[in-house]
Order: structure tokens, then C-alpha cells, then sequence
């Protein structure tokens, strides 16, 4: 009998599987589904590109769908020059790389101390934490609270209110907690103090998550534009976001200021190529979206595996 089963599994092995009409239906509306999805998430970016990089006065009167027409690069050159965008970049980058960085640590610090029995008032302490995700005090109260603490025209008020972030800690304590206790044990038994078993045994397990913390602490803080409107009145901290949310409400004014800085050689060779709004806007847009879209390809194989355990208890 065993020997007759056997036969017949060996006979199934050796049969292809072929799909029925309904399969294959299916199979075509998954792939179309997933292809217009692609596709619709990627022509945003592509439109703007194009538009960047195109003949001006097509772009300004939406000939340029598909492909760039009369392609060139000196919108690019005229922004560059546009006075305080170099600044604004600095300081984006510095808030994005600062304020990154302490999200990480204080994320993985702070997740790894709520798994610690040691810890005075724990599950107190992490209690409150959770409830600051679900009770936000409104605008005013945040903006009283920053100007009496000093943060205001300050480059801190950047980074302090976004280092402590609830969900990015829970995202940590729950990947701790699906890693062995016998080494944090181990380090103890071999007298490391709390840090020591943070830095030298705890971090390098949980890099994934850390980099998917990473993530999304880096986006938030490169894309962050209204704490600027709300606290910043000094040109020399203003961001890289919040001077394009300027220029595409006055790009009219912004249009005036680059063409009236162009020499009148360049106006008579080229008037394909003088700004208009829709230049303007749309090469900013790139200036001000391409530096994060490149960090990101960086981390992406940690993304995935860092939610995953990070969101699952193991």
C-alpha cells in the first residue's frame, strides 16, 4: 500500500500543474492592478522631472506629459543661485541628520529600558508614553510651551520635540523583547552595568529596526516645514521644505527675482529657457525631494525584516 501511494505521489511530482481560464484571468487583473498602482505612485515624480528639465514655455502650457521636450539644465543653475536656498539646505540637512540620530538612540534606549524588570515604575512610565499618541494638547499650548523653554528662532526647537516618539519606542521594545534574555544575563553575571548591556550587547542585535526607526524619523524631519512657520522668524534657520512652500506661493515674485538676475545675453539667446512658475515650482520640488528619495534605497533591506519583527511579539 505505501509502496502504491509512493507511485502515484512520484507519478504527480512528474505532472505539470496547468492553469485553468479563470486563474489565468485572475493572474492578467493581479499584474494590471499592480502595474497601474507602479504607475501611478511613479508618474508624479517623473511629471515633475520632466517638467524640470523642459523647454519652459511648453511646461508653463502642460504640452510636456510623456516626454521632455527641448530638454536643458538651467533651471537648475538659476535656482542654485537663488539667494538663502544653500542655507536653508544646511540647515535641513543638520536637522535631518541630528535630529535622526537622537530618535534612534533615545527610541532604542528607551524600548530596551521598558523590557528591564529593574527598572523603577516601568510599566507606569511606558503607559504614559503610549498615551501622549493618543492626546495632543493643540497648536497654542505646544507654541506657549516652546517660547517659554527658549526654543523659539532656536535650532533646537527642531530637534527636542521630535526625539521622544511613541510609536518608533514600541517598534524597539517589542523587537528587544523577541531576542534572548540569556545575553542580556550573561553581560550582567559578567558585570556590565545597564549601558554596557545597551551599547556592547543590545544595539548590535537590533540594527533593523533601529535602521527602520531611521527611516522614519529621517523623513519626518527632511519634510517637516510647519514647526519653521509656527517658530522660526530668522532667514538663517529657515529649512530646505519651508523655502519651497515660499516659492510655490509666490512663485510669481520668485519668477521676477531669477529672470531680473539673468544677463540680457542669456534672455536674447534663449527665451525658451526664461523661468516661469511652473519652472520654478517644479525644479524646486526635485531639489527639495531627490536628496531623501537617494538615502532611502540605503536602508531598504532593513525596512521590511525591521517592521516585521519589530511589530510581531516573538
Amino acid at each position: 500500500m505505501a509502496a502504491k501511494n509512493k507511485t502515484k505521489l512520484n507519478r504527480s511530482q512528474g505532472v505539470h500543474y496547468k492553469m485553468g481560464m479563470s486563474e489565468r484571468l485572475m493572474m492578467v487583473v493581479t499584474y494590471f492592478v499592480y502595474i497601474l498602482f507602479a504607475f501611478v505612485c511613479f508618474y508624479p515624480f517623473y511629471y515633475i522631472l520632466i517638467n524640470s528639465i523642459s523647454n519652459n514655455d511648453l511646461s508653463a502650457r502642460g504640452k510636456v506629459l510623456i516626454v521632455p521636450l527641448g530638454v536643458h539644465f538651467k533651471n537648475f543653475v538659476a535656482v542654485a543661485k537663488i539667494q538663502g536656498l544653500s542655507q536653508a539646505f544646511l540647515v535641513s540637512v543638520g536637522r535631518t541628520v541630528v535630529g535622526a540620530g537622537l530618535t534612534v538612540i533615545t527610541a532604542g534606549f528607551l524600548g530596551f529600558m521598558f523590557t528591564r524588570d529593574t527598572m523603577w515604575g516601568r510599566k507606569f512610565w511606558y503607559r504614559f508614553v503610549v498615551a501622549t499618541m493618543y492626546f495632543n494638547a493643540g497648536i497654542i499650548p505646544w507654541f506657549l510651551t516652546m517660547s517659554n523653554l527658549g526654543l523659539k528662532n532656536n535650532f533646537w526647537g527642531y530637534i527636542f520635540p521630535l526625539v521622544v516618539q511613541p510609536f518608533n519606542i514600541i517598534l524597539c521594545k517589542t523587537f528587544v523583547e523577541s531576542t534572548p534574555k540569556a545575553l542580556q544575563e550573561a553581560a550582567e553575571i559578567d558585570g556590565a552595568g545597564t549601558l554596557t548591556v545597551f551599547f556592547r550587547v543590545i544595539l548590535p542585535i537590533i540594527k533593523p529596526i533601529l535602521a527602520t526607526v531611521a527611516i522614519f524619523a529621517a523623513v519626518g524631519q527632511w519634510n517637516a516645514f510647519q514647526d519653521t512657520l509656527l517658530l522660526v522668524t530668522t532667514p538663517k534657520l529657515y529649512t530646505l521644505q519651508f523655502v519651497l512652500y515660499q516659492y510655490l506661493t509666490q512663485a510669481n515674485s520668485l519668477k521676477a527675482i531669477i529672470n531680473s538676475q539673468m544677463s540680457t545675453e542669456s534672455i536674447a539667446a534663449s527665451l525658451a529657457h526664461s523661468q516661469t512658475q511652473t519652472s520654478i515650482r517644479m525644479t524646486v520640488t526635485i531639489v527639495v525631494v531627490f536628496p531623501i528619495i537617494c538615502v532611502y534605497p540605503f536602508f531598504q533591506r532593513y525596512f521590511t525584516s525591521g517592521i516585521m519583527i519589530g511589530a510581531v511579539k516573538g
